[in-house]
């Protein structure tokens, strides 16, 4: 009996033709997707290359406590806006930053402000809108395409599903036949016209395909995290690390400053460094301590220790040390798609992932026009042929 191969087979030629129409149509998209995402890789970078240098000098001394840090910037804030987070600085002689918020809001969000001080002098050093800037377009292009926030991030996490489909798709369709594994992996030195972007498009596929798919499943995560939350934690029981831990205010009590919780939470956590602090912007809401593990690479998940204001204790700490396999999958999926956390090696990957989608656009297209240009050819030869013979 004769074997069809797969090549001829419904199935094949059916996920050639989804794979092809579904990359040919949304390859634009796409490829702004991984354009944006490789810049967003090197934001910082690039902000600081082309930052003017600072118009301030910052005080030498001892750094005042983040209470009067805390009521320097209240006392220098628009009417409507009210201290809502506190980032140390890293390194002496850097400035402390204070995150302004609109009153009454308990997170971050469209309307505030960002403050500057030096945390020596408590002089106010530059107020800024944390939505402006080149870099701020370009992310919010890539995360919500400047289209209305949650609107937007469901689009682009079905282009990141769209993505998943690709790769899933490109590896069936990749699968060598038996003998032919070697020459799957390269690109033959003097291929020309199809066979080189066939080539060159299978074997730079699957040599990033693991990094290709981790991107795009975190940024469908990222779209959609509490639908994929629930499904992991389906699979691997985890807590919810997005979720908001409430307290009960005590009447008639003061509640506990910012210093005090900072020292709570750093009894709880001895071996924390100490890296930002949210503060309550309601009654039953806590001090949110964020401080760094031993050895901790920037980027990645850092220790949250919640303090109870009345109460004076610390009620919850999520430490990524002691994470669950579901919570450690969770928690990885924001330093994952920004290239953070696992050093410059995953960094530099994480680059090149949004350069795949580009390349794999010219290629792809390229085999899809020579093919097309080929078959018109044969169609012209025929007709000739059969007008001849006429």
């Amino acid at each position: 009996m004769t074997t069809v191969h797969r090549t001829q087979r419904l199935w094949y030629r059916a996920l050639q033709q989804i794979h092809l129409w579904v990359g040919l149509l949304l390859c634009l998209p796409l490829v702004m997707l991984g354009i944006t995402g490789s810049i967003l890789v090197f934001e910082h970078e690039l902000e600081d290359l082309f930052a003017a240098p600072p118009a301030y000098t910052l005080t030498a001394g001892e750094p005042k406590p983040l209470a009067a840090i805390v009521d320097a910037a209240r006392a220098a804030a628009p009417k409507d806006l009210s201290p809502g987070m506190v980032i140390l600085p890293e390194a002496a002689g850097e400035p402390a930053t204070v995150r302004l918020m609109p009153a009454g809001r308990g997170g971050p969000g469209p309307g505030g402000q960002v403050m500057l001080i030096d945390p020596v002098s408590l002089t106010v050093l530059e107020t800024k809108a944390p939505t402006a800037g080149l870099m701020r377009q370009i992310f919010l292009l890539h995360a919500n395409l400047l289209a209305p926030s949650r609107t937007g991030r469901e689009i682009v996490g079905w282009l990141g599903v769209v993505m998943l489909v690709l790769g899933v798709s490109g590896l069936v369709l990749w699968w060598p036949r038996q003998g032919r594994w070697k020459a799957a992996f390269t690109v033959k030195p003097g291929a020309r016209g199809v066979r080189l972007h066939r080539e060159l498009h299978g074997a730079v596929g699957i040599w990033s395909l693991v990094v290709f798919m981790v991107i795009s499943f975190s940024g469908v995560y990222l779209a959609f995290p509490q639908t994929l939350g629930e499904a992991m934690s389906s699979v691997f029981p985890a807590r919810d690390l997005r979720a908001n831990v409430k307290v009960e205010p005590v009447r008639g009590a003061a509640p506990a400053d910012v210093d005090t919780a900072v020292a709570l939470a750093r009894a709880e956590v001895p071996d924390g460094e100490l890296r930002m602090v949210g503060l309550p912007a309601r009654p039953d809401q806590p001090y949110r301590v964020t401080l760094a593990p031993p050895g901790h690479e920037h980027g990645a998940p850092m220790i949250a220790a919640f303090v109870d204001p009345w109460a004076k204790r610390v009620v919850e700490v999520r430490d990524p040390r002691g994470y669950s396999v579901g919570e450690v999958i969770m928690g990885w999926q924001r330093p994952l798609h920004g290239g953070q956390g696992l050093g410059w090696t995953w960094k530099i990957l994480t680059f090149l992932s949004g350069v795949l989608p580009p390349l794999f656009a010219v290629t792809g297209t390229y085999m899809w026009l020579l093919k097309r240009r080929a078959r018109r050819a044969q169609d012209a030869q025929r007709a000739a042929a059969r007008a001849g013979a006429v």
